[in-house]
């Protein structure tokens, strides 16, 4: 059942701030939204400005050929807006373009293989992308800077080029025999056919990624609606058509971000603002009303927390399976970004976005460098489901972002990247803060399950020995540790801003060797 634990402890201390903290799966970014907030912006302009800088150091996470949810909690108001940006299946999209093979399929979500894998990689496997979009919204909504000053950074990191540490070296390696079957990733990606490493002392080498340099300076200068209805919006159609994807200029023309106020529930004594619709969202309030009828808190989770973690986990994915139309349970994880920024007034934003798999399609555009989503592998491809491929249709996804009203009146963002290891991954972090009253570090580095959708039941290897006894008498258990690469359990990254000391703190995910807080 066990596996021999590794000789190390790994801490990553969280940190706090009374000029507010940005906390991301990227240093540079982290430091690019904590400068906007010692420079007076508030956190969605500090979110904005650290989700577009991503795109230039973690490219194979999320991007502006990407989507996602981002949910806002402004200072002196009363209600929490959601954002939604996610992937629209092109309007042209033909569903005989996905034919079955009777095979099994390699993909995350465990659907039917289709013909040339032409769901998960490629031009077919590109819907509409909705980032730009609800930065947009959100800048039009919340924001004070303007929307060049907050794409600036990102082009300043563009310009220099990413560097290539050893954990982009991991990336690039896992995922090259995809990227070389696309002229431009392998052009930006693989020089000379193999990924760049960093030598064994001295500095990391640096790689330009297309012309996304060139893009972003065009995105802050001529703003946001060019990349729907300009010149930006004319290249990707161009390049889209050229490659034989479905993806057109009509379609970006047609997107539309949206913003409501967030649904909301009570747990305990604190209210939670869930992201909307076809997110984890709802399947994360279920989990929280079984936990309230389940789970006795104490001064520290032991074993029946954990027992009552994995059932109310294993339930309300059944339910989420059966009636939201998600895959089997072979999905077991996504390259995904969250980040979570909380200023000195009290607005909080969780923010999760992505490209769904490592690098989304494995298709660069020659003419803007954007990589692009590979967001119709959400879809079933089988006909007749609730989630089956359709054009102009909203796929179901995993992402989760989270606001946690405390009835003392702190104010909590969550959220995390991993695919269904999200949901397990902010129910836990939620709980250990709502019902044990842990500190923002404490959560962070605390022990957690991973139950998504199977029947197996995933446990952190550190856990003590009578909690791992109370779980293996209940299901079957299967114990990893909690590393780097593969990453066994979700990367959660969060935020908490305090009223009565006006200090916010911020934990980034231990594991990953480049998530951090910027504090201003």
């Amino acid at each position: 059942m066990t596996e021999k634990p590794e000789r190390w402890l790994v801490r990553k201390p969280a940190v706090a701030s009374r000029g507010g903290v940005v906390a991301t799966q990227h240093q540079a970014a982290s430091e690019v939204g904590a400068r906007v907030l010692a420079e007076g912006g508030n956190a969605v302009d500090a979110a904005i400005a650290a989700s577009v800088a991503l795109a230039t150091v973690e490219p194979w996470m999320s991007g502006l050929g990407g989507g996602g949810y981002m949910l806002v909690r402004p200072a002196g108001e009363e209600r929490t807006h959601a954002v939604s940006f996610g992937m629209v299946a092109p309007g042209a999209l033909d569903p005989a373009d996905y034919p079955l093979t009777g095979e099994a399929g390699a993909d995350l979500f465990g659907w039917p293989a289709v013909l040339e894998d032409r769901n998960l990689r490629g031009p077919l496997a590109v819907a509409v992308p909705g980032q730009v979009a609800g930065l947009a919204l959100a800048h039009e909504r919340f924001g004070t800077w303007s929307w060049a000053d907050l794409v600036a950074p990102a082009c300043a990191l563009a310009e220099r080029g990413m560097e290539v540490d050893w954990h982009a070296t991991v990336a690039i390696a896992a995922s090259a025999p995809e990227l070389a079957s696309d002229a431009e990733c392998a052009a930006a990606y693989l020089a000379g056919g193999f990924p760049l490493a960093a030598p064994w002392t001295g500095e990391a080498p640096r790689l330009r990624l297309g012309r996304l340099a060139e893009t972003l300076r065009r995105l802050a200068e001529a703003g946001p609606a060019d990349f729907y209805t300009g010149e930006i919006a004319a290249a990707i159609g161009a390049d889209m058509a050229a490659m034989g994807g479905r993806l057109s200029a009509a379609d970006l023309a047609d997107y539309k971000a949206t913003v409501e106020e967030t649904p909301a529930t009570r747990y305990r004594d604190a209210r939670v603002r869930t992201a909307p619709g076809l997110t984890a969202g709802p399947t994360l309030i279920e989990v929280l009303d079984r936990l309230a009828a389940s789970l006795d808190p104490g001064k520290a989770p032991g074993g029946e927390a954990y027992v009552a973690y994995a059932e109310a986990l294993q339930a309300a994915y059944a339910e989420r399976l059966r009636g939201m139309g998600a895959g089997s349970d072979a999905e077991r994880a996504s390259c995904t970004s969250h980040l979570g920024a909380a200023d000195r007034d009290g607005t909080v934003v969780a923010l999760t976005q992505t490209l769904l798999s490592p690098f989304g399609a494995r298709v660069m555009l020659p003419q803007t460098g954007i990589l692009m989503n590979n967001g119709i592998m959400w879809f079933d491809p089988r006909p007749g489901g609730p989630n089956s491929i359709a054009p102009g249709k909203r796929p179901l996804s995993n992402m989760c972002p989270v606001i946690v009203e405390f009835a003392d009146g702190r104010r909590a963002a969550l959220g995390a990247s991993g695919g269904r290891r999200i949901l397990p991954a902010v129910a836990q972090l939620l709980s250990f803060l709502v019902d044990f009253g842990m500190s923002l570090d404490d959560a962070a580095h605390c022990p957690r399950v991973n139950v998504d959708g199977s029947d197996l039941v995933e446990v952190d290897a550190r856990l003590p020995a009578e909690t791992l006894t109370m779980l293996e008498a209940r299901f079957a258990l299967a114990v990893r540790q909690h590393g780097v690469h593969p990453s066994a359990y979700a990367c959660p990254n969060a935020v908490v801003w305090e009223p009565e000391s006006g200090t916010a703190a911020g934990a980034a995910h231990v594991m990953s060797p480049n998530a951090s807080v910027g504090a201003a």
